[in-house]
């Protein structure tokens, strides 16, 4: 069942997450209706030291009864208490395809507490807008109708509006921001992160027997989180850094960057840009003598585009990504239930709706705590295992793929199924 703020009757649907090495499936459905709205360092391995593992503080006002204005589920038997998951979404974001995004994660949402069974999860939505007191906004609202988790938002200026609202009432938000400055202390985040792609596939090629690695990345933020997770990488599996060599993505000055790259004589290249600028560095890289059939080319998940598929200079490139048949699977019955191709990240918000769902047979209003969150086991989703850090940071198990020469996609090294047999 599904319900608006005006209590009008609806329908939705989707699957379920399942904990690794056991399946548990959920909910019911009912939805409140709402508007959303300096160069890397330089090349050198330096011990890193140990991040601290914080815990979510303790809140001031915590959710911990009934109130006056919270929601219900029409028909639930008097004293029963409704899981109220909030999702927190850009649904009146300025741009058109922000506004799509938002509505296609909805649905995903709603496929999630269709696909598992449960009847008395109550899923309401409201306003992220473009972030600021808009989600600020937005967040009060899920709060005064219930919400004991949040999903969303997406942007990580909403998050830093969102998360001290939402902590002052001990809810956590499980994000889609990518951005991990504001994880922690109640912020979790299911985005795809940089480092486990690096991690992963720096991995994997040092288990194939490559010892020297060299990376060209963008001088941007995300390259500065790649520069310093292939670092680390290096470290763990003993392999070392021939050289590294950055670039200006709008410049598009790749020349000198790629023919010192060349010249350092590496067995492997990590190559952390998409799309176009892809294709013109594989073609640099070969015309300088380093062509991915002499050197071993590795990506991010940016390669993860049916375009660099088809590119011949990047034939027997490998790169890190979730396992391309889950996907398939999760796309295939979106588009029967709603008629149309959901975009990659809307499977994000289907896992965050069956995690709450999953989590949802604790004791009421402390079902979302942070040790259940945390659970070092993790979970599996769509896209394959996850599991959220103690600093808020999610790890995830992903595949190895391989882009044949026949311009597809093959896996050669299959995402793990649990943490414990996570290795490359």
């Amino acid at each position: 069942m599904k319900q608006n703020s005006k209590g009008s009757p609806g329908a939705s649907a989707s699957r379920v997450l399942r904990r690794s090495c056991a399946i548990a499936s959920v909910v019911a459905i009912g939805i409140l209706y709402g508007c959303i709205s300096g160069p890397p360092p330089a090349p050198r391995i330096a011990p890193v030291p140990p991040k601290p593992q914080p815990t979510a503080s303790t809140a001031r006002h915590p959710l911990t009864g009934e109130q006056n204005g919270f929601l219900r589920l029409a028909n639930m038997p008097t004293g029963r208490t409704p899981v109220r998951i909030g999702v927190l979404l850009p649904f009146s974001n300025g741009s058109a395809s922000t506004r799509a995004l938002a509505s296609s994660m909805l649905r995903a949402a709603e496929m999630a507490l269709y696909d598992s069974g449960k009847r008395d999860l109550l899923l309401m939505s409201a306003d992220e807008g473009a972030g600021g007191a808009e989600a600020a906004a937005g967040t009060r609202t899920l709060l005064s109708e219930g919400a004991e988790i949040i999903i969303g938002p997406l942007f990580a200026q909403s998050v830093t509006a969102a998360a001290p609202i939402a902590r002052d009432r001990g809810v956590p938000l499980v994000s889609f921001s990518t951005d991990r400055a504001v994880a922690g202390n109640g912020v979790y985040l299911l985005s795809f992160q940089p480092e486990n792609q690096v991690h992963r596939i720096i991995s994997y090629a040092a288990a194939q027997g490559h010892t020297a690695f060299a990376a060209l990345v963008p001088n941007t933020a995300y390259g500065a989180r790649v520069t310093e997770a292939f670092r680390d990488s290096m470290s763990a599996t003993g392999t070392h850094i021939v050289d590294q060599e950055s670039f200006v993505p709008e410049a598009g000055d790749i020349a000198g960057p790629a023919a010192r790259i060349v010249q350092s004589q590496a067995d492997a290249i990590l190559i952390a840009q998409g799309g176009t600028l892809l294709t013109d560095i594989a073609s640099t890289l070969a015309a300088e003598g380093a062509s991915s059939h002499q050197v071993q080319y590795l990506g991010t998940g940016l390669w993860d585009d049916p375009a660099t598929a088809r590119e011949p200079s990047l034939a027997g490139g490998w790169f890190a990504a979730p396992d391309p048949d889950a996907e398939r699977d999760y796309e295939t019955r979106y588009r029967a239930v709603y008629g149309s191709r959901p975009p990659p990240l809307s499977a994000l918000a289907y896992d965050a709706v069956s995690l709450a769902a999953l989590l949802s047979s604790g004791p009421v209003y402390n079902r979302f705590t942070f040790d259940a969150l945390t659970d070092p086991s993790g979970f599996s989703g769509i896209d394959g295992i996850f599991r959220f850090n103690p600093d808020g940071t999610s790890e995830r198990g992903l595949a190895v793929l391989k882009i044949d020469a026949d311009g597809v996609f093959t896996v050669i090294s299959p995402a793990p199924r649990t943490f414990q047999s996570s290795g490359s």
